[in-house]
């Protein structure tokens, strides 16, 4: 009988250690999660804080100021366009003449590859058969 006894008071030891070992980790992680909550909010109060920054540095009266006082700037008047006529002539081309014309070749490889034997859905396949 006295076996049983310490083998009961012994496996109740067992239990309680183990028990306040499971509390302790969990208390451990409920700290752990608060001091995170506590971060995530610093951090959502830092972000608020430099949207509110540029938003107050993208301000346009604040740019228009800023444009103002550091920029030579003159408003634009209808006279500073010239008429078509004045356009210098067109740049010479920059291929040989009776040169390969690559864009083109690749754009005809590509026709050729999608005719050959493409069917849509618009379109019946020849022959007849779907």
């Amino acid at each position: 009988m006295r076996v049983v006894h310490l083998l009961v008071i012994g496996v109740l030891v067992f239990a309680a250690a183990y028990v306040y070992r499971i509390k302790m980790e969990s208390t451990a992680r409920v700290e752990r999660v608060l001091r995170l909550h506590a971060e995530i909010r610093e951090q959502r109060d830092a972000i608020a804080a430099l949207r509110a920054d540029w938003a107050r540095l993208d301000a346009p009266l604040r740019l228009q100021g800023l444009a103002d006082r550091h920029l030579a700037l003159k408003p634009l008047v209808a006279t500073q366009y010239d008429q078509l006529k004045n356009l210098p002539e067109r740049p010479p081309h920059f291929a040989r003449p009776g040169a390969v014309d690559p864009i083109g070749a690749m754009i005809n490889t590509i026709e050729a590859a999608t005719d050959a034997g493409s069917v849509t859905g618009s379109v019946p396949s020849p022959g007849g058969k779907p």
